[in-house]
């Protein structure tokens, strides 16, 4: 705009200089008629000045040259990387709400499908508030090994709607890692469904994701300076931040909530297949925003980890479904659609740099090492995990983090060229066993406070009424 307003104004000030010149000649000419002098000199004087002024518009060209050059540089955000991650921002967020709410709310009984909807939906928004308050400060800004500054960027201090961060608008990348810091918080709640206290959701949700997930985001996406980052961990889309922390979170909750009423007595069942079902759909197409998103660019990167989410998920739904049908005798809705998101947990750590054979081996390893999840190291760990939030997200996440330093080799297919498979699995190891560590320590801390303030259980006789009622005053289905 500024080009065009130079461009335009000194031609026209040109013209009117020139008049103006003109005007002065043309008297100058009729005065000397009337005192008998030679007009010649004064004519000779416009035709130098017609002559200097002609020299200016190609200065004026030069210019707007300039400036144009200047406005070029000013707007630097890629038009198609900005609405790929507008776009995966969305498909993130379809993943928690209806995804995980759905997903959740289907394996529960119906006198609780609402307080786990409320759950998932609730704590999300809290988290993202969390996020713009403190949250994106503490996780992304410069600080010791294992923490940013929380005062740093609070509140989205400094940042406006030209700041860059990687090539984006910053804006952005806060709204799209918020996403992130929302589902991992709410993947939690899946373990304690049920049982405890909306209150007790709350506060466990704020004390998890400030202490729990915001250092993990440091320690591997904020840099070199971050403690596993600088170790050389290859977490692409959230493994050990996402995944790994979340099950070992509801692990650790479920020890400290105890099981629920009837539990190892009588069956409780899934109130609605068809909801979990339609859950892991939604979960599947989000995921795309979610691990292809991770590229932070409409590129080539964004386009492996969208084809290695595709394969690895479609592995995970095959290898549930024929593990099932041989220890069962047949395979499940439940267990298909619960295969969709063991393939899909374990291809997020290694999304942007295995190939896709590697991905189809992650599929299938994670979809088949995730039934002995859910069936008998539940029943050797005696937890009450109550959506299986370990035996799917935890474990899922284990295996795609080791097989991350296997198949991100080029020799086996992925991108990272000099990689020495031994030396990357040792690596990814540390990260598993230091993520466990971080976590359960952390969880169980976060865990006794909320206990000592808001206690955790509601009682028997509300558990036995449900949770949809005693903490949110209605029902899903009338009778």
């Amino acid at each position: 705009m500024k080009a065009k307003m130079i461009s335009g104004w000194r031609p026209r000030l040109q013209a009117l200089c020139l008049s103006l010149l003109c005007t002065v000649a043309l008297l100058g000419a009729a005065g000397g008629a009337f005192a008998q002098d030679a007009p010649a000199p004064v004519i000779d004087v416009v035709e130098e000045v017609v002559v200097e002024t002609s020299d200016i518009p190609p200065e004026g060209a030069l210019v707007v040259e300039e400036v144009d050059e200047i406005v070029t540089e000013a707007a630097a955000f890629d038009s198609g990387n900005v609405a790929w991650m507008l776009t995966s921002t969305l498909l993130v967020l379809l993943m928690v709400v209806p995804g995980l709410a759905l997903f959740y709310g289907g394996m529960v009984r119906s006198k609780n499908v609402l307080s786990v909807l409320m759950q998932v939906l609730v704590v999300f928004s809290v988290v993202v508030i969390l996020w713009v308050s403190y949250g994106y400060s503490a996780a992304f800004t410069d600080g010791n090994a294992f923490f940013g500054s929380f005062t740093e960027k609070a509140f989205l201090r400094g940042i406006t709607a030209d700041t860059d961060a990687d090539g984006l608008p910053e804006f952005l990348f806060i709204v799209f890692q918020s996403t992130f810091a929302g589902i991992t918080t709410a993947l939690v709640v899946g373990s304690f469904a049920e049982r405890i206290k909306f209150s007790a959701v709350l506060l466990f949700s704020i004390l998890w994701v400030t202490f729990a997930y915001l250092p993990m985001v440091h320690m591997v996406w904020s840099g070199d300076a971050g403690f596993l980052a600088h170790k050389g961990v290859i977490d692409f889309a959230g493994g050990t931040v996402v995944h790994i922390n979340a099950g070992v979170a509801g692990l650790v909750g479920a020890y400290f909530l105890g099981k629920r009423l009837g539990y190892g007595k009588e069956a409780i069942k899934p109130h609605s297949v068809p909801f979990t079902f339609i859950g892991a759909s939604l979960l599947w197409v989000g995921w795309f925003g979610f691990n292809a998103g991770s590229a932070l660019a409409a590129d080539a990167s964004a386009s492996l980890a969208m084809l290695n989410t595709m394969v690895a998920t479609a592995a995970g739904v095959v290898a549930w479904s024929i593990v099932e049908a041989f220890t069962k005798g047949r395979p499940s809705a439940l267990g298909a659609a619960s295969g969709a998101i063991a393939g899909l947990v374990g291809i997020t750590p290694a999304a942007g740099t295995v190939g896709p054979m590697g991905a189809l081996v992650i599929g299938l390893a994670a979809g088949a090492l995730c039934v002995w999840g859910v069936t008998g190291l539940k029943r050797l760990l005696r937890a009450d995990d109550s959506l299986d939030v370990f035996g799917v997200h935890g474990i899922g996440g284990i295996v795609g983090a080791l097989l991350t330093g296997v198949f991100s080799a080029q020799s086996l297919g992925g991108t990272e060229a000099d990689l020495a498979i031994g030396a990357q699995v040792w690596v990814q190891l540390v990260s598993v066993l230091f993520t466990i560590l971080w976590c359960a320590v952390v969880t169980a801390i976060a865990i006794t406070i909320t206990r000592l303030v808001t206690g955790l259980r509601v009682t028997e006789d509300e558990e036995r009424a449900g949770l949809d009622i005693v903490s949110h005053g209605e029902s899903a289905y009338e009778k």
